[in-house]
């Protein structure tokens, strides 16, 4: 090893540098005792100052370069082991990474809009696309207003707040458990006053709230819909629906995990 070779060589040249720097402060001793004048007595002084402080570094890297070169050398071979027994990822974290949105295409003013439909895994526990139904619950009114063919709800944001115009501060899709309002911002277009709509809050795939009504807030604009449990968000996976006219034109889902959201993922 090269190193094996260089450490002598260092550790001689440390200690010949502390040789001469003893014996200058040797002669600097001797100077200063022997010189009948004080001009010189005094630079013999400085001198020996010098040449003691440099001494006493030079022996202490000595000594520190020696304590180093005495240790055993390190294996720095790499190793790779397999874990056969390695604890899984969390259901919740691997349902994250894998989900897959469905969109629509709607036409919006004569512009053809791609509308987020579902962006949540099959809630029947299945693969493929989701096939959710609109709970007998929340499908209590009948509509006034038909649906239009332009009609489209936007993206679903989630966030722990929202600003004065009803657009979400700092969305995410992992958060923390624990007590707190959850905010589920979107937009709409073509909507109309009469039409029923209903949003049902579900958690791992059980309705655990939501609510139903006739449509009562214009055309266009931004809106926004609050969760927060009594008992506060648990582990796991919390998802949102919005229907119209027992249609589903939107959803969206976070995951609930303290670690993963610490963590940044």
């Amino acid at each position: 090893m090269i190193a094996e070779t260089i450490i002598p060589w260092v550790l001689g040249a440390l200690l010949l540098l502390t040789l001469i720097m003893l014996i200058s402060s040797i002669k600097a001793w001797r100077e200063l005792k022997r010189s009948p004048y004080f001009f010189l007595r005094q630079q013999a002084e400085k001198r020996l100052q010098q040449y003691s402080s440099t001494s006493f570094v030079l022996l202490l890297m000595t000594v520190a370069f020696a304590a180093y070169a005495w240790q055993a050398p390190q294996d720095t071979t790499p190793r790779v082991a397999t874990l056969t027994n390695a604890k899984p990822p969390q259901a919740e974290i691997v349902a994250l990474l894998d989900r897959r949105a469905a969109v629509q295409v709607a036409a919006v003013d004569g512009v053809a809009q791609v509308v987020t439909v579902v962006d949540v895994l099959r809630l029947d526990g299945g693969a493929g696309p989701a096939s959710p139904q609109l709970p007998a619950a929340y499908d209590r009114f009948e509509p006034t207003a038909p649906l239009n063919p332009d009609t489209a709800l936007g993206e679903v944001l989630f966030s722990t707040e929202i600003n004065d115009k009803y657009e979400a501060k700092n969305p995410g899709r992992i958060f923390p458990q624990g007590f707190f309002t959850l905010y589920a911002t979107f937009s709409y277009d073509a909507m109309a006053d009469g039409m029923a709509w209903a949003w049902v809050w579900r958690y791992n795939g059980e309705v655990v709230d939501g609510g139903n009504e006739l449509w009562k807030y214009g055309d266009d604009g931004p809106g926004y819909i609050f969760y927060g449990p009594e008992e506060g968000f648990q582990a796991g996976e919390y998802a949102l629906e919005v229907w119209v006219n027992g249609e589903l034109l939107t959803a969206g889902s976070v995951i609930m995990n303290s670690a993963a959201a610490l963590s940044g993922n």
